[in-house]
């Protein structure tokens, strides 16, 4: 009886040992569940924050490269409608240049032409009056060819010396606002490198264009000076040209 009843009791203390043993296993198997599962949250959430801050650093990039793209856009498109006002500039002044040019031209023409005409009727007047005189005094047709001939040469002589004065002074006129223009131009091309705002440049370029364009033209002008070349058959008399000798702006070429 004795040796049953130890059994027994040595069967449950067995028992209770397995059991506590189960018992321990399970909270051991249970804390490494619990530690996976927090393992896998942390990495999870991990993850999360990494793909969150990759997201907001992609995002960040779009935005600095939409906000350069814009600013350069914005910069060509400026410098677009600068370049386009700087041309527009140029274009203007040369065509003023050009019509000064031309009004300076067709001024001058009148006015040799309206000396001509007066130097003509003075000429008139003063061979009527001659050949007037001569006959009065009934002179021979001989005498009257001589005083006619030399009074015609003296007077020609006469005109070329006024012409030939009129172009030297027109000449010297000239070479004198080429200079002017020149040191203008050197002025403003200092102003220019001394510039500290774009629109003062751009307003200085504009008069620097003016200027160039003004001085070429007279430039031109005081080049196609008048003269003689020849033509058909032979050399063309200076007789032949409206302009005195000399003249900065005279056509006959």
């Amino acid at each position: 009886m004795a040796e049953q009843k130890e059994s027994s009791v040595l069967f449950s203390l067995k028992e209770l040992m397995n059991l506590e043993e189960n018992r321990i296993k399970e909270e051991e198997q249970e804390k490494e569940r619990r530690a996976r599962a927090e393992a896998e949250r942390r990495a999870r959430e991990e993850a999360e924050r990494r793909a969150s801050e990759e997201r907001r650093l992609r995002e960040e990039e779009d935005v600095r490269r939409a906000e350069d793209l814009r600013r350069k856009e914005e910069s060509t498109h400026l410098d677009a409608i600068r370049l386009g006002e700087i041309e527009k500039a140029k274009a203007e002044a040369e065509h003023q240049a050009r019509l000064q040019a031309m009004h300076a031209q067709q001024a001058h023409e009148q006015h040799i032409a309206a000396l001509a005409s007066d130097s003509t009727k003075k000429n008139l007047k003063l061979i009527v009056g001659i050949v007037v005189a001569v006959l009065v005094l009934g002179g021979g047709g001989l005498t009257f060819a001589i005083i006619n001939a030399n009074k015609a040469r003296e007077i020609a002589d006469a005109q070329r010396a006024q012409q030939a004065a009129m172009a030297e002074a027109a000449q010297k006129k000239a070479l004198a606002e080429l200079q002017q223009l020149k040191s203008d131009q050197e002025a403003l091309q200092s102003q220019l490198s001394n510039a500290k705002d774009e629109a003062a440049r751009r307003e200085i370029e504009a008069k620097l264009a003016a200027s160039k364009a003004d001085s070429d033209a007279k430039a031109k002008a005081v080049r196609s000076g008048g003269g003689v070349r020849s033509g058909g058959g032979g050399a063309k008399k200076a007789a032949d040209c409206n302009c005195p000798p000399g003249d900065p702006l005279c056509s006959c070429l």
